[in-house]
This record gives structure tokens, C-alpha cells and sequence, in this order.
């Protein structure tokens, strides 16, 4: 399977991801108990993969399954980060709007290329530097609202939780991924049996969270497990399905690919979802769209596209003989 074929897909399902969330509110607030997703996806992934991985050691016995306990425990730090970064995400949306919380988030495109350069020793060239940051420019133009709207303004008029809120989410998005890349690559285990690891602390930290929820609030609504689907709808298991999937993508890319693929594919979900946004909620389009698609677009080209398509380089043109010695010379050879 090719990686681009991965990150248009994972550039769908992102993009869709945001509008799905917005849709299972009712009334700005979410009937069910958010922190139930997360857990609900993570038990999915961790179903899927497990299947995965059985059907391949059948298919397979030579899978490469690393075991000890020294290897295993890696795990448990991308699980830790995931869970908070998955429920911070629904917590950010409770005080700011889904287009002011992407702007924000635009922020993790920069600190994941620093994270990628300082952690993993990834070398970036002049030129993808300054695609990353023409990306987060781009991504942030289509998003910002003409200043002659009432509405610009609604930018700056979240309450200070979502905008801390937003900055936690988009360090911590940087971080999970440049961790969970050096997890993927730093051996030859099956991606499969890399994902189970991965999905058992994420489910068992989620779970955990649930059951401190439960704990903090006296058991007043009952044990999480007895309201585990309560308010449910099929927008909401079209979240969690979503949530899962996108997340078995990014594994993917993990493995055979990179960080920055996984950015690029995110931040063009971002441009994705406005223009759906234009279709669904009868929204009008922008020239900061506009702009912004263009920006990100360049962008694009300018970090996957080889040096030559990029830059002209001048042809060798042969000096011209210094005299008529040179010339006869010339003409000798030729003949």
C-alpha cells in the first residue's frame, strides 16, 4: 500500500472528524459522556489489530513479535500522552468553536517539525522549512473570517480555559507522534502486534480515567459500565469509528512513512472541512479560503517535489577559446 494513498484517506477522515463531533452535540453540549469515546475507540482498535495480528501469524509464522517486558513498557508513554490528548481535544471544544480551536491547533504543525528535528535527528532542507511554516500560514489564512464580519472578532472572544486548552492539545499532538514514530521504527516488529501494545495501555488508561470520573464524581450517575453507551446515537458511534480508524492510519504512517506526511495530511483536512462546511452548513466561501488553499497547495509542492522541479539551475554554457591557438585546435579535433 502507498503511503499517499494512506494520507489522502487519513486527510478524509480527519476532515470529517471535526463535523461528526460538532453534529453529535445537541444544543452545544454533548448528551453522552465524551471521555467514553476515546475509550470506545481505543477497544476498537485494539480488536481490529489483535484480528490483524492472528491473521497474519497464520498466514506468516516467521512474524517478528518482540515480548520483553523492556521493549513492552515503551508503550505505556504514547498511551498516556493519546489520553490526554483525545479528551483534551473534546474538552477545548466545550469553550471555543470547532473554526477557532483549528486555527489554534495549526500551532502543532511547526512544533512537530521541531520535535521532528531535535528528537528523531531528521534533517529538513531550507526549502521544507519553509514549506512547514507556508503550511501553517496557509492553514491559518483559510480560517481567519474577513474583519469586516461581526463574527471576526469571535476569535478572541473564547474564554481563556480553550485557549490554553488549544495550545496543551497541539503540543501534545506534536509530541504523541514524534514518540510513537520512534516506537514504530526503531525495530522490525509487526505493525500489527506494535498496534496491540499500543491500544492495550491506551484502553487501559482510558478505562482508568473513566473509573477516576466515577470516583471524583461520588458514583452519582452509577459505575461508568452502566452508562457506557447512554445518549448514543448513530453520529456519536460514527465518531468513534472515525476516531479509531483515523488513528490505525496514523500507525500506518508511522511505520512507513513520517511525521510531516501525517501533518500535511491533518492540515489539508482542515482546508477539506471548510470547503464541505461551504456544501453542509450553507457556509459562504471566503478569499481567505481562497488564499489559503493556494498557500497550502504551494506548500505541498514545494516540500515533496524534488530539488530540480524547484529550483533552475543555470546551464553550463563552454567559455569561449582566448585565442585564435584555441581555436585551430578546436577545429583539428572536430575534424
Amino acid at each position: 500500500m502507498q503511503w499517499y494513498f494512506v494520507a489522502v484517506l487519513l486527510t478524509i477522515l480527519t476532515s470529517s472528524q471535526g463535523i461528526l463531533t460538532t453534529l453529535s452535540q445537541s444544543n452545544g453540549k454533548y448528551l453522552y459522556d465524551y471521555a467514553t469515546v476515546p475509550f470506545l475507540a481505543e477497544v476498537f482498535k485494539l480488536l481490529l489489530s489483535t484480528l490483524l495480528l492472528w491473521r497474519e501469524c497464520r498466514i506468516s509464522p516467521s512474524t517478528r513479535v518482540t515480548t520483553e517486558w523492556k521493549s513492552v513498557r515503551l508503550y505505556v508513554i504514547p498511551s498516556i500522552i493519546y489520553l490526554i490528548h483525545n479528551n483534551v481535544q473534546f474538552a477545548t471544544l466545550t469553550y471555543v468553536d470547532t473554526s477557532t480551536y483549528q486555527i489554534m491547533g495549526n500551532l502543532k504543525i511547526v512544533t512537530t517539525a521541531i520535535l521532528f528535528r531535535l528528537f528523531l535527528r531528521r534533517r529538513l532542507s531550507n526549502l521544507q522549512w519553509m514549506a512547514i511554516v507556508l503550511l501553517a500560514v496557509g492553514t491559518t489564512t483559510s480560517q481567519v473570517k474577513g474583519c469586516g464580519e461581526a463574527s471576526c472578532d469571535s476569535l478572541f472572544a473564547a474564554p481563556i480555559q480553550g485557549y490554553m486548552l488549544g495550545v496543551l492539545s497541539a503540543c501534545l499532538s506534536a509530541l504523541a507522534g514524534v514518540y510513537t514514530e520512534f516506537l514504530m521504527k526503531k525495530n522490525n516488529d509487526s505493525l500489527y502486534w506494535q498496534n496491540v501494545q499500543l491500544y492495550t495501555f491506551g484502553s487501559i488508561f482510558n478505562m482508568a480515567r473513566l473509573v477516576l470520573d466515577d470516583y471524583r464524581g461520588g458514583y452519582e450517575n452509577g459505575s461508568w459500565w452502566q452508562r457506557l453507551f447512554n445518549g448514543y446515537s448513530i453520529t456519536t458511534w460514527m465518531v468513534v469509528l472515525n476516531l479509531g480508524s483515523t488513528g490505525l492510519l496514523v500507525s500506518w504512517l508511522m511505520k512507513y512513512a513520517d511525521n510531516i506526511v501525517k501533518v500535511y495530511s491533518t492540515s489539508l483536512a482542515m482546508l477539506l472541512t471548510m470547503v464541505l462546511s461551504v456544501y453542509l452548513f450553507n457556509l459562504k466561501p471566503t478569499l481567505q479560503l481562497l488564499l489559503g488553499t493556494i498557500i497550502c497547495m504551494m506548500s505541498l509542492h514545494m516540500y515533496f517535489a524534488p530539488p530540480n522541479m524547484l529550483v533552475d539551475l543555470p546551464t553550463q554554457v563552454r567559455a569561449a577559446p582566448e585565442n585564435l591557438k584555441e581555436v585551430a585546435v578546436e577545429r583539428r579535433t572536430d575534424s
